[in-house]
């Protein structure tokens, strides 16, 4: 089973190199999809990715735009600041030979707070309860899944929420215990505990039928 990573992009030009260094391993492809960087994001995944695809800014059109030009039967779609567990490719493998069409790695903080690693536990915990995942656990997916549900959801925010949830109904999907490691820079510069009650917030009025339009606005207001 071939593998391609799609790293959607918006001036991650401090980050995404290291992102990408760690994720290029064996006959992995790499696909970043920029959605109009300004800083050298551009040129720096140039030189790191086999491909770089171009286009309009949104997180799930991004993704898609990068999953449309994929060659791999499995696509894993990677926060530009998340750094994937050295043996990724084996354990996605294993997971999908197991019987799942898709799933998640469990998630690190990385930062100074001293509350990051329980938050990551209660995150880990959650999701593995749940079956819904979020972007920061890089979710991945066999494609024939992936195009049967259509791609994410073309809403501005909370499109991963929305995606694990149709895959979850869609069939068995995998909670993996290898850890990804995520930058906790917004969660630090926002406050951790400011920022675990909004991500809650946010899912609970998604939960009771707030439109994602609506929800992105308050989101950026918040930022």
């Amino acid at each position: 089973m071939s593998l391609s990573v799609i790293v959607p992009t918006l001036d991650e030009a401090a980050e995404i190199e290291a992102t990408l260094a760690r994720a290029r391993t064996g006959d992995v492809e790499l696909i970043v999809a920029d959605g109009g960087s300004r800083d050298e994001t551009v040129a720096i995944a140039s030189r790191l990715a086999d491909q770089v695809v171009l286009g309009e800014r949104g997180r799930a059109a991004q993704m898609n735009r990068g999953a449309r030009v994929a060659r791999g039967d499995i696509l894993l779609f990677l926060h530009a600041d998340t750094w994937l567990p050295a043996d990724f490719p084996a354990a996605m493998r294993r997971a999908i030979a197991g019987g799942a069409i898709g799933g998640r790695f469990d998630v690190e903080l990385r930062g100074t707070h001293p509350l990051l690693p329980l938050i990551a536990r209660l995150i880990n915990l959650r999701s593995r309860w749940s079956r819904i995942y979020t972007g920061d656990q890089a979710i991945f997916v066999r494609r024939e899944a992936f195009e049967q549900l259509g791609g994410f959801p073309a809403i501005p925010l909370m499109e991963d929420i929305a995606f694990s949830a149709a895959l979850r109904r869609l069939g068995p999907t995998a909670a993996l215990h290898e850890r990804v490691s995520t930058s906790a820079r917004r969660w630090e510069k926002s406050g951790v505990i400011r920022t675990v009650l909004r991500m809650w917030s946010f899912r609970l009025a998604f939960a009771c039928g707030v439109r994602p339009e609506k929800l992105a606005r308050r989101y950026a207001d918040t930022r």
